[in-house]
């Protein structure tokens, strides 16, 4: 078994991040999952949150995703992600005014389909907010 394998993380717009890596922490849609080299198939929706990339036990990235998939091989795991950003890339002040922006939107939302979709909205905003305080 290989001491490292592939992740990419990648966003409709891009590639975030591609390496050879030992360790990565997905928020998936059950639970935050690990993967290491070997692993399983597996096949999993993601749920906003954090992914956290590990070297020598310690965490080297951490990257918000607003959601998505995740594919994982015994070689590799790939997340296709709805947005990622880093962690230290995140403006706290942006992510408060898209909180502020999702709550009023849920209060003003008239139908079933609107207030789901202001729902997983403000959730977005709600854990991309809290993200800022786990920069590394």
């Amino acid at each position: 078994m290989a001491d490292t394998f592939q992740f990419e993380l990648v966003a409709p717009e891009k590639l975030i991040y591609s390496d050879d890596i030992e360790f990565v922490v997905v928020p998936g849609a059950e639970g935050d999952f690990g993967v290491l080299p070997g692993h399983a198939l597996l096949l999993s929706t993601v749920r906003p949150g954090i992914i956290e990339i590990f070297e020598n036990d310690k965490p080297k990235e951490r990257f918000f995703v607003g959601g998505g998939f995740a594919e994982v091989t015994p070689e590799r795991c790939t997340v296709l992600s709805t947005e990622s950003v880093n962690l230290n890339d995140i403006d706290e002040s942006a992510a408060r005014q898209r909180l502020d922006t999702a709550e009023r939107d849920l209060n003003e939302a008239t139908s079933d389909s609107d207030r789901e979709k202001c729902e997983k909205a403000l959730e977005v905003a709600q854990t991309l907010l809290a993200a800022c305080s786990q920069t590394l």
